[in-house]
């Protein structure tokens, strides 16, 4: 058995309202869903608001990271994921087209991973280009190792400083920090 090193990660993002409110809510749902599918939710990284990438005129996407325990491997946690964005309503129509939620898997510990037999490409292949990605996960890991390109989170978080439009959000009061389900009730 192959050990894994370091945290396994997902990405969270959504830019259309739908069935579960704001784009922030969609994403606390999917956290949730996330959760109750028996995947546990370790930390979770600040909100940030950032422009589409690549740039077009969609509506901004609401972005996270999380890092969770779970004894899958990359394959089952990819359906897992899938499952759960397609219970959400996800249809995947084009690359890069706005949706109700995006759930990536984006590292699974030091693990590369090639992407045969229906496992994800892992370190996700372009997480390292991304502010809506790095900033967050820079956030909670900040000395998290890209296992090919050997540069941590923050190193790369520098490189992408004033590249791309994001703000870090201020939490809402529902469940995870977002607009689903208000943790008062």
């Amino acid at each position: 058995m192959i050990r894994i090193e370091g945290p396994i990660l997902l990405g969270i993002g959504s830019n259309l309202p739908g069935p579960f409110g704001c784009p922030r809510g969609a994403c606390g749902a999917a956290l949730e869903a996330l959760r109750k599918s028996g995947l546990q939710i370790i930390e979770r990284s600040p909100w940030y608001e950032s422009a589409p990438v690549p740039i077009s005129n969609q509506p901004y996407f609401v972005n996270g990271v999380v890092s969770i325990k779970t004894n899958l491997g990359p394959k089952d946690l990819l359906n897992q994921v899938l499952e759960i964005e397609a219970k959400m309503g996800r249809k995947r129509t084009k690359p890069n087209a706005a949706r109700v939620i995006d759930l990536d898997v984006l590292a699974q510990g030091n693990l590369i991973c090639r992407g045969y037999g229906g496992a994800p490409v892992l370190p996700h292949p372009r997480l390292h280009e991304r502010a809506f990605v790095i900033f967050p996960l820079a956030d909670i890991f900040p000395d998290w190792e890209h296992p090919i390109i050997q540069s941590s989170a923050q190193d790369i978080k520098t490189t992408l400083l004033g590249r791309q439009k994001i703000h870090q959000m201020t939490d809402a009061y529902g469940l995870f920090g977002t607009e689903w389900r208000t943790e008062r009730n």
